[in-house]
């Protein structure tokens, strides 16, 4: 086998290569093999059937054309070892030149994982805004525990944002019931937008008793697009009444006693959140300066493949809801376009991030224990609700056992990356990943107890 390189991109090269017809001999082999297994000729036993025949009975193309597409990928592979090719994705090939008995020609282009140099980390430093906890969060706070203790309360007044009813509804388009359309008895929110557009609109100034239509644009069903006539019928108005903040409050929501120390927790657990969301921000701009540093390109195939994968993946999760990517872009005001352009930015600079993390793996020799990387294949497996020897078995049927791998590693370069840098808040103060570390099991609290 000869073989040649060209660099077309910093992310692209091409393969050429040829291999004599004597070397594809054990693909040959194989293909007899493969088809004489397959097909039945009377006379002969599957396995049995001499090349001859088959040459005769299935043709002599097939049976090349079979142990060609057997033997490219192996030589593909032997080039890259060769060139020392650091390949990413699929390559798409090409086969210019093969007749029986004479060499195979082909070239293959793929995308490669371009050479990058990194600056030196300790000269990288970023700033992020300092922290402070207001009396206004602190607040907010109080107020998502309040909700929490609320209670509904039934009123003799018109409905107003924020109460909650009981309706009706109807749907109809021309006169015609719209199928799924109907439902009695449902609770809502006045003013939080989570069923048709106009409802609210419509509900504010309603009465128990009272009936009303109102029309709005349906984005699902057979009549999606279509201007609907909707009745809204109004059972009941009811008001969220909210408990007095106050020591009996604090007692009843919490472990403490009195409102002031509730105040003073809510304070500490604000000030560390706060610290994680300055440390992400501190990470974000760490590998913003690392992609920008390195002028860091994104190969063009890969990101295509990412943009796929996204869309796929944000289809699926429409569909487990009973919507659609056309009802989903609709509700947002966009084009199928405007979703591509953003998939494509967001998948490129997620590449481009993946690039330099590898890059600095690399150069810093990172590698993954097996219970490294075991942890990750439990706490995915959790996380999927599946055991971990099927999660994993799942992975390496899949082809994707390598890919956990790669983002085991790049968490390690992460973080290696943030030990590195120097991270400051406004005032000049330095922040350490321990820092980061540690806020983050007391955001996790505070997420849990509000």
């Amino acid at each position: 086998m000869k073989s040649t390189v060209e660099t077309l991109s910093p992310t692209r090269v091409r393969l050429a290569i040829e291999v004599p017809f004597a070397e594809l001999e054990p693909s040959l082999k194989k293909a007899y093999r493969a088809i004489g297994s397959q097909v039945n000729i009377p006379g002969f036993r599957k396995g049995r059937i001499p090349d001859a025949v088959i040459d005769q009975r299935v043709g002599r193309g097939t049976v090349l054309t079979e142990a060609v597409q057997e033997a490219i990928p192996t030589q593909i592979l032997a080039a890259v070892r060769e060139h020392e090719v650091k390949t990413l994705g699929r390559p798409d090939v090409e086969i210019t030149e093969f007749e029986d008995g004479q060499p195979l020609k082909f070239t293959a282009e793929v995308d490669v994982r371009p050479e990058l140099k990194l600056p030196d980390l300790s000269t990288v430093e970023v700033t992020v805004d300092k922290t402070e906890v207001t009396d206004e969060d602190v607040d907010t706070q109080l107020d998502g525990l309040r909700q929490r203790f609320a209670t509904l309360k039934t009123v003799e007044r018109s409905a107003q944002r924020g109460d909650f009813v009981q309706i009706d509804l109807a749907a109809t388009v021309d006169g015609e019931e719209v199928p799924g359309g109907s439902a009695t008895n449902l609770s809502h929110e006045v003013g939080s937008n989570q069923l048709l557009p106009g409802l609210d609109e419509t509900l504010e100034g309603m009465s128990a008793g009272a009936s009303e239509t109102f029309t709005t644009q349906l984005v699902g069903g057979d009549f999606a697009g279509r201007d609907a006539d909707v009745s809204v019928t109004v059972r009941t108005v009811k008001e969220r009444e909210l408990p007095p903040v106050d020591d009996d409050f604090a007692s009843m929501a919490s472990e403490f006693d009195t409102l002031e120390e509730l105040r003073t927790d809510l304070v500490t657990r604000l000030s560390r959140v706060k610290r994680v969301e300055q440390l992400y921000a501190a990470r974000d701009k760490a590998l913003e300066a690392l992609v920008a540093a390195a002028d860091v390109p994104a190969p063009e195939g890969i990101v295509k493949e990412e943009v796929r994968y996204r869309k796929e993946a944000m289809a699926d999760q429409l569909e487990r809801i009973g919507a659609s990517l056309e009802e989903y872009l609709a509700s947002e005001g966009k084009t199928e376009e405007d979703l591509d352009t953003d998939l494509t930015n967001a998948a490129a600079e997620g590449v481009r991030i993946q690039l330099v993390l590898d890059t600095f793996a690399d150069a810093e020799d990172i590698q993954v224990s097996d219970d490294e990387f075991g942890h990750e294949i439990v706490h995915r497996a959790e996380r999927a609700g599946v055991a971990p020897q099927q999660y994993y078995d799942q992975l390496v049927r899949n082809g994707s056992a390598g890919a956990v791998y790669g983002d085991v590693r790049r968490s390690k370069a992460l973080a290696l990356v943030l030990e590195k840098v120097t991270i400051r808040d406004a005032s000049g103060a330095v922040m350490s990943l321990d820092d980061l570390r540690g806020a983050e099991s007391d955001a996790h609290s505070l997420e849990h107890s509000s």
